[in-house]
C-alpha cells in the first residue's frame, strides 16, 4: 500500500470514529422546538400543589394582634443536650396528614386537608378560625415537597422544593440538564395518585407537554431519563470518545512510522 493511500485510509478510519461517536441529530436535542406556534394568549397553565395523605404541613397564622392567634401557632419546645449544653431554637409544630386525610389542629380539632390545594386549605382554616379571631392570615406549606431525577441527567438525586411549585423543565435544571445521551422525547414521570403508582411519558422536544398535567410536578414525583439508542448500543463507548480518538491517532502515527521504516 502506497504512503498516500495509507494516509488516506487512516484518515478515513479516524474520521469515521469521530463521526459515528459524536453525531447527534439537532431534532433530538432541542427542547420545545415548536413553542412559537404552540403558545397563544388564550391558553394558560395554572398550578397549586394538592395536599395528599402522608404530607407534612407547616401552618403559620398571623394577625395584627399576634396574641389572639398564638394558640394556632403551636411551638415545639427546644431540646437541651445535657453534655454539650446545646439548646435548639424553637420551631413551629408540623402536622402529618394521616391515612384518612386529616390533621389534628389546635382548637379546631380534626380537620380534613387531603385533596385541598394550599390556597383552598388556607381559606378553609381562616373561615373556621373566625369564631376565635377575625383577621387571621393563614400560610400553608408542604414540607416534604421533593422530586427525584434519575438516569441521563448530570446530577441525579432527590431535590427539595421550597416554593411548593416546580415545572418539569425547572426540575431538569436543578439536576444540571440532561446529558447529550438522554432521550428528550421519552421522559418517564412516575406519580403517586391516591396510593396508586402511575406513569406517563413526556416529549420535551414538543411544546404540547406544557398543557399536560405533568408540566407542573407533584410532591414525590420521580423523573427518569432514558438513554438514547446509540448510547445503549455503544455501552459507554461514546463517553470515552477522547480516549478512542487518542488511540486512533496513536495507531495512525504507528502505521505511518512503520511504513516509512520499511521503505
Amino acid at each position: 500500500m502506497g504512503k498516500i493511500t495509507l494516509l488516506k485510509f487512516s484518515f478515513i478510519v479516524l474520521a469515521t470514529v469521530i463521526f459515528t461517536s459524536s453525531c447527534v441529530s439537532k431534532k433530538d436535542i432541542i427542547y420545545v422546538q415548536d413553542i412559537d406556534t404552540a403558545l397563544s394568549e388564550s391558553q394558560s397553565s395554572k398550578y397549586d400543589a394538592v395536599i395528599t395523605n402522608d404530607d407534612i404541613l407547616k401552618i403559620i397564622v398571623t394577625s395584627e394582634n399576634m396574641e389572639s392567634v398564638q394558640p394556632f401557632n403551636k411551638v415545639v419546645s427546644p431540646v437541651v443536650n445535657q453534655e454539650l449544653s446545646i439548646r435548639s431554637q424553637e420551631t413551629l409544630q408540623s402536622y402529618l396528614v394521616d391515612d384518612e386525610g386529616f390533621i389534628n389542629y389546635p382548637l379546631l380539632g380534626k380537620v380534613k386537608v387531603s385533596g385541598y390545594t394550599r390556597i383552598e386549605l388556607q381559606d378553609q382554616l381562616k373561615n373556621e378560625m373566625l369564631k376565635y379571631v377575625k383577621d387571621a392570615v393563614v400560610d400553608v406549606r408542604i414540607l416534604n415537597y421533593k422530586i427525584t431525577l434519575l438516569g441521563e441527567v448530570n446530577r441525579p438525586g432527590t431535590y427539595s422544593v421550597d416554593d411548593n411549585r416546580i415545572t418539569l423543565l425547572q426540575a431538569i435544571g436543578l439536576a444540571g440538564d440532561l446529558t447529550v445521551y438522554g432521550r428528550r422525547d421519552n421522559i418517564v414521570v412516575i406519580r403517586d395518585m391516591n396510593g396508586i403508582q402511575t406513569s406517563t411519558r413526556v416529549n420535551l422536544t414538543s411544546a404540547d407537554f406544557i398543557y399536560s398535567p405533568f408540566y407542573y410536578l407533584n410532591q414525590n414525583d420521580t423523573i427518569i431519563v432514558e438513554p438514547n439508542g446509540a448510547q445503549i448500543q455503544a455501552s459507554g463507548f461514546n463517553r470515552n470518545i477522547s480516549v478512542y480518538v487518542s488511540i486512533a491517532s496513536l495507531l495512525l502515527t504507528t502505521v505511518v512510522v512503520f511504513s516509512n521504516l520499511n521503505k
